[in-house]
């Protein structure tokens, strides 16, 4: 095995595999590996530190399929198989589920998926998320692989938590190591007036926990900003209003520019990122051009979030380690 890292983080490249950083603070792009083959442990030790270090990786031009892309995954955790997909994701295959924008939820709920999206992410910094994130114990990390893709649009962005975390002033960073916040499904969704399907879909299925609003990264020991615009409901520490203007501020700093890393798909790429430090946004700006984009994802199984108090996450509902 052969490494070259210069002094600072520039490019790595291990047995002809090469990792250039995209962006300052989180991204890099991985060529020289073919995902589908036999990959040696020094090519998939070399992805795992590049997946810790940058938080999101991406290859271009991969020929995987499902059950390739299931076999990916191994090689890093436990894949997720989850009790409920869509009817898009294909038999045989319960690790991969299937998100095709245009076709995930309309008409489920009385209304088309644009109209669904408008009301769960009605501001600016609601559709920023980790997966499953009112989970007790949220995915460690999420492959997904992209099939269809549109010719312009549809890209999606991360930021990396622990980066946010560090650009906080001291007083600030010490005031929230101490707090613990709710995250919830559904939250902040705006329904629709009367009866509305996806409010009674929200109630019968409720999953909520009680999470560090900074946890450490069971790997790294990086202490990371446990914040997103599509879970959480409140800290729990404080009043409903302090809440409100504390979470505002720093989901901004969250999702500051340059925390940010984004990326232009192609039919064959795949992003493989580290769910515990980094928020992602999928992308809005392609719903009204009528090309078709499809993904597969697998998620691979995660740990309970721990505080830097040493507390972990608590279930409220709905949720249990390791059962999905």
């Amino acid at each position: 095995m052969t490494t070259d890292s210069g002094t600072t983080d520039e490019a790595v490249r291990v047995d002809g595999m090469e990792v250039k950083p995209a962006a300052g603070h989180i991204g890099a792009e991985i060529t020289g590996v073919d995902l589908a083959g036999e990959l040696d442990d020094a090519v998939v030790a070399a992805v795992r530190a590049a997946v810790l270090r940058w938080k999101v990786v991406f290859f271009r031009e991969q020929r995987l399929d499902h059950a390739g892309q299931v076999a990916f995954a191994r090689r890093f955790g436990e894949p997720v198989v989850l009790g409920r997909r869509g009817s898009a994701s294909p038999a045989g295959f319960p690790e991969v589920e299937t998100t095709a924008d245009r076709l995930e939820l309309g008409g489920r709920f009385g209304m088309e998926h644009e109209e669904w999206l408008e009301r769960r992410r009605h501001t600016l910094l609601r559709g920023w998320h980790c997966d499953h994130g009112a989970r007790v114990d949220p995915p460690a990390a999420t492959i997904l692989r992209a099939e269809t893709v549109p010719p312009y649009g549809g890209d999606t962005t991360w930021s990396n938590l622990a980066a946010a975390y560090a650009g906080l002033s001291q007083p600030v960073r010490e005031f929230v190591d101490g707090l613990r916040s709710e995250h919830r499904l559904g939250v902040g969704y705006q329904p629709r007036p009367g009866d509305d399907a996806y409010v009674r879909h929200l109630l019968d299925h409720q999953v909520a926990s009680v999470h560090p609003l900074v946890r450490v990264h069971p790997e790294t020991g990086e202490r990371v900003l446990f914040v997103n615009g599509y879970y959480l409901e409140r800290i729990t520490d404080v009043s409903r209003a302090e809440s409100t203007a504390i979470l505002e501020m720093l989901l901004a700093q969250a999702t500051r520019p340059e925390y940010t890393v984004r990326f232009r798909w192609e039919p064959g790429s795949v992003a493989f990122w580290d769910n515990r430090a980094t928020i992602h946004l999928a992308p809005s700006d392609n719903a009204h051009l009528g090309f078709p984009r499809t993904m597969h994802r697998v998620m691979l199984t995660g740990d309970i979030p721990v505080g830097v108090d040493g507390k972990p996450s608590d279930p409220i509902v709905g949720t249990e380690q390791g059962r999905w």
